[in-house]
This record gives structure tokens, sequence and C-alpha cells, in this order.
């Protein structure tokens, strides 16, 4: 239920902005154009594995650089739905333009880079300035189920786009086609991979339909200051944040523990794919149908997260998809192409999707990572409401953007130096079992009120309509 002053197309409008952005996420970074460009677009797949990791870097370091202050000039100027007009688009240039991408055609690598880094850093800062629009929507008690829907929506439209990507467009580079075995649609040419490349133009238009109730019928905060002063004010802010934090331990403290989970699980959905292709020999159609599974549990997890975080406080969710995350990783290790649980349990060959046992089991465990995801993801956002002053909430959004991003090279960069020394894909990716336990332990010395005051018609000036 949204807030008595709040109608709720305006919590329906703020849910539908996940989904608007995660095809993003879906299709560009990890299942449909990524794979693209360093297997098609790129000399070779190494050398395109290394130029994206190089664009995802620079993006990175824009962010980490930025959103501190973007979010202190945010909460001085009050209005945030002006900022996500301006990432809004170039989340949908960046992402129209990587139809660019075309085949071999290598002197247009620099720009299409340019571009995934342009609309990476649009939907990060879009995302961040949406967050902190959240509190004020529902009471404090009912914020874990208002951050789970949106989660849960958010893997719901990632799991469609995806779903509509292979049926219709996406094709096999050897047949040409696409899932349903057909020629990509809208008259596409498979032999330039049009197919593959209609990603980013699709994930734009995506974004503007539905984006859109946001802009409706979402209330925003007043102006509070002209934008000169907002910067001169943001400046301030930034130059009192360390001493804020300081001030603050628990909240430095919980900062700190997203910054190193959330770089684990970056990773492990960067590695999973590329895991399961070495481990069982995974082509394009099998890592598609698992994202699909992923998203599924995703959508499911993300719910009843929800449900759990407002009935056990997001610390407790967080805590629990830690150890889940633990657990599964461990099993994921224990997997190989013809055993189970290192080898003690030999299995047999198989035929079909997913046909031998170890398959099934790392499916299985796909699944259980893909269920506590959302879970944590939903109940980080939820926790830092809990932790902020109220005062300065988008400035703390924008460090909780720049925890899970500052040091996010960090853990994909740990698997690929041991995976290197050892010369073993499991080496590399046991290497996150390290990621998780420290955020656990780091989690675990959190506390926070089970419903922080939060205040709402003094910001907002909200009536109903």
């Amino acid at each position: 239920m949204p807030h008595p002053l709040v109608p709720r197309r305006a919590v329906i409008g703020w849910i539908l902005f996940d989904p608007a952005c995660q095809p993003y996420f879906t299709l560009i970074t990890t299942f449909i154009f990524a794979p693209y460009f360093a297997s098609a677009v790129a000399p070779t797949p190494a050398e395109g594995q290394a130029l994206w990791g190089f664009a995802t870097g620079a993006a990175g370091l824009v962010i980490a650089l930025c959103s501190p202050l973007l979010g202190a000039v945010a909460d001085a100027a009050g209005r945030r739905k002006p900022w996500i007009a301006v990432f809004g688009l170039m989340l949908m240039t960046g992402s129209a333009l990587l139809w660019l991408a075309v085949p071999g055609e290598t002197a247009r690598i620099p720009l299409v880079l340019a571009a995934f880094a342009l609309g990476t850093i649009g939907v990060e800062f879009a995302t961040v300035f949406n967050n902190a629009i959240m509190p004020h929507l529902v009471p404090p008690e009912r914020l874990g189920r208002l951050s789970g829907a949106g989660w849960a929506a958010g893997y719901f439209g990632g799991l469609v786009s995806l779903a509509l990507m292979l049926a219709f467009f996406s094709t096999s580079p050897e047949t040409g086609l696409t899932l349903l075995g057909l020629p990509p649609a809208l008259g596409l040419d498979a032999a330039t991979r049009e197919g593959d490349r209609i990603s980013g133009p699709f994930t734009a238009l995506w974004f503007a339909v539905l984006v859109l109730p946001m802009f409706l019928f979402v209330p925003d905060a007043p102006q509070a200051m002209p934008m000169g002063e907002a910067l001169r004010a943001g400046l301030g802010e930034m130059r009192a944040l360390l001493p804020r934090l300081k001030a603050r331990p628990v909240l430095a403290r919980f900062l700190l523990a997203n910054m190193v989970y959330a770089d684990g699980l970056v990773a492990l959905f960067a590695f999973g794919g590329i895991y399961a292709a070495g481990t069982f020999g995974w082509g394009a159609i099998e890592i598609g149908i698992f994202g699909i599974l992923l998203t599924l549990a995703g959508t499911a997890g993300a719910l009843a997260g929800g449900w759990l975080d407002d009935a056990l406080g997001p610390r407790t969710v967080i805590l629990g998809a830690l150890l889940a995350l633990l657990v599964a990783c461990a099993g994921l290790l224990s997997v190989s192409r013809d055993s189970i649980l290192f080898g003690l349990v030999p299995t047999a060959p198989g035929d079909g999707l997913y046909g031998t046992l170890p398959e099934k089991v790392y499916v299985g465990l796909g699944l259980l990572i893909g269920a506590v995801a959302g879970p944590l993801q939903a109940a980080s956002r939820t926790l830092l409401v809990r932790l902020a002053p109220a005062e300065n909430l988008t400035e703390c959004f924008g460090l909780f953007a720049l925890s899970g991003k500052i040091t996010s090279f960090f853990a994909p960069t740990s698997v690929a130096i041991v995976t290197a020394a050892t010369a073993s894909q499991k080496a590399g990716v046991a290497v996150l079992l390290a990621f998780f336990a420290a955020g656990a332990v780091l989690v675990a010395g959190v506390r926070a009120p089970a419903h922080a005051p939060l205040p709402v018609v003094s910001q907002f000036e909200i009536r109903r309509h």
C-alpha cells in the first residue's frame, strides 16, 4: 500500500523504473551484447574481453568520482527527476549507438566502447536518484516490500526482454537462426548479426516506454535552491563527508561491507557463464536459457525477500543471502564435467539440454544464487535507508553506488590472477568465497533501528490526486 498521501499510481510508476533499466544489464552487459562484442567485433575474444573490461573500469571510475558530489548537489537542490531525465537520456543514447558495432569493423570499437561507458554511467546515476525517492512513497515499515517489488519487477523486465531477444532477434552464429529456429524478425540480417546488435536500440526504446509513468505520476521534491547555490552547497557537503562518516561508524561499516560483497556478486555473475562454458562446453543457447531460469528465480526471490525484509529486518536478509552464496559457491566448485562433490561421486554422460547430473546440479545452484541475489541487493537498499540521515539521503545513495562500484575491478581481477597463476578455473572462482565471508562478518556488526523515522510531507508537500 502507498503512503496515505501518495497515490498508488505513484508507487507503481516508481516500481516500473527497475524493469525500465534492467535490459541494460541483462541484454547489454551480460547475455547478448557483451558476448557478441567479444566474439564478433573485437579482433579476438581475449582482446574483446580486455577492451570490455577497460570500458567498464572507465565508467566505474567516473561513477566513483562523481556519485557523492552529484548526490550532495541533488540533496541541496531538492528535485531528483530532472537528474533522472538527463542520465536516462545518456542511457538511451549509449544503448542506441551500440547498433554501430558491425562484426569485424575494428575501427568502430572506440565509439562502441565509449557508447557502452556512456550508457553505463547513465543507468547507474539515474538509479541513484530514483532510489532517493523511495522513502517518500510508503511508510517506513513497508520499505522492504517496496524495494523488493522494484527488484522483482526489474527481474521480470529482464526476463521478458531476454526471452524476446532469444526468440525473435539474437541468432546462432552457426545457423543464423533464433532460439525458435526462425530468421531474425523485422528482416534483420543474420550475416551482419543485426539480431544481436539490435539489443542496444531495443534497450533504449524499452527504457523510454517504461520510465514514462515515473515522470508522469511520481511526485518530486520542490526546488530548494538555484543550481549554482546547490553546487556550492554540494561541494561544502563533500568537504564534510568524511567527518560525517566518522561520526556514523555503523553507516561507514555497512558501506564497506556493501563494497566487499557487491564486488563479489558482480564477479560471480561475470564469471558464471564463462565457468559453465569451460566446465561443460555450454554455448549461447544453453547460457541464454540459464539466464532466463536465473531471472525467474530472482523475481521470486526478490518478492519473498521483500516480505522477509519487513518481517525480519534487512540485516537478517543480507546475512542469510550471503550464507546462501557461500554454500552455492562451494557447491559450484565441487562440480566437474563428469562428477560432483569434488570427484567423490562420478556421473554418467547424458543427452539433451543440461542432460548430465553435474549440469543439473550447476543449474540448481545457479537458481539458488539467482534467488538470493535480488533480496541481497534490495535489502541493502533498505538498510541504507535505515542508516542514512534523511537530510543527506541522495548523497548517501551516491555513496552506496560508490561503495558498490569503486572496487568493482578488484574481485574480477583477483579471479583472473589466481586463475592464471594456477591454470584452474576452480581456484580462481574460489576467491569469491573470501569476498562473501568478509561481507558477512562486516554486516554482522551493523546495528540498525527497525524502522528509522523518515520525513515525508515536510519535504514533498504531496497532495492526493
